[in-house]
C-alpha cells in the first residue's frame, strides 16, 4: 500500500497513517481483491457496522478526490489515475457498508459530479436496503435536489403498505403520500390508490359501509 499513496500528496498519506488498523486492511482487502471497481467490492463482511470506519473512509475519500482533481498536468496523469482509483475503491467500501443516511448522500453527490450513472443505480438499491424507510424520507426531504429525487425514487419503489405507515405519521406522510400518488399514476397501482382512499376518508372522518 505504501506505493499507492506514493505522491499523492501529504494530506492523504497523513489520513492514510491515523486509520485504524481495521480500517486500513478494510481498504487493503478492498484494492487488493477488486481494484477501483465501484461497486464490485463483494460484501462478506458481518462484522456489526462501524460508524467510526465510515468517518475515516469518508476523509479518505475526500482528500483522494480532491488530489485527484488537483493532478492536472501531463507528468501527474499517473498519480491522478491512482489517486482517483483508490477513490472509487474508499468509495465502494462506503457504499457496501454503510448504515448512514448523511454517508448516502454525500455519495450520491460524488457520484452525480462525476456523471457515474451506474453507481448512482447501485447507490439506490443499497439505500432501499439498508436504510429504514423513515431515513429514506428524510433523504427525500434534502435541500439537495439530487439527494432528494432519488430518495423520492426509492420511496416510490416501497411497498405500499410500508408507505401507509409512514403516510401516517406527521413527519413523513408528504415523502409517503407523494410516492403513493406516484404508484397510483405512474404505475397504474391499484393497491396505492387504495392505499390513498383509505388515507383521504381517515383524514376527513368519513367512515365506509
Amino acid at each position: 500500500m505504501p506505493t499507492i499513496f506514493e505522491d499523492l500528496g501529504a494530506r492523504v498519506e497523513n489520513i492514510w497513517k491515523d486509520l485504524r488498523p481495521t480500517t486500513r486492511s478494510l481498504v487493503e482487502r478492498a484494492w487488493r481483491t477488486t481494484p477501483g471497481a465501484v461497486g464490485t467490492i463483494p460484501r462478506t463482511q458481518t462484522a456489526a457496522y462501524d460508524a467510526r470506519a465510515d468517518a475515516e473512509l469518508s476523509r479518505l475519500l475526500m482528500a483522494l478526490d480532491e488530489q485527484a482533481g488537483e493532478l492536472t498536468d501531463p507528468a501527474s496523469d499517473e498519480r491522478s489515475r491512482r489517486a482517483r482509483r483508490m477513490a472509487d475503491t474508499c468509495a465502494s467500501l462506503l457504499m457496501e457498508q454503510t448504515q448512514s443516511a448523511e454517508m448516502f448522500a454525500k455519495l450520491i453527490l460524488r457520484a452525480h459530479v462525476l456523471k457515474d450513472y451506474a453507481s448512482m443505480d447501485r447507490i439506490a438499491d443499497a439505500l432501499a436496503k439498508r436504510l429504514a424507510p423513515s431515513e429514506v424520507c428524510e433523504l427525500a426531504r434534502s435541500n439537495n435536489i439530487i439527494v432528494r429525487a432519488l430518495a423520492q425514487e426509492v420511496l416510490t419503489q416501497a411497498p405500499p403498505a410500508t408507505l401507509a405507515v409512514l403516510a401516517r405519521d406527521p413527519v413523513d406522510a408528504a415523502e409517503a403520500r407523494l410516492a403513493l400518488i406516484r404508484q397510483a399514476q405512474e404505475y397504474g397501482s391499484e393497491t396505492a390508490r387504495r392505499v390513498l382512499r383509505e388515507l383521504e376518508r381517515e383524514e376527513f372522518g368519513v367512515e365506509e359501509f
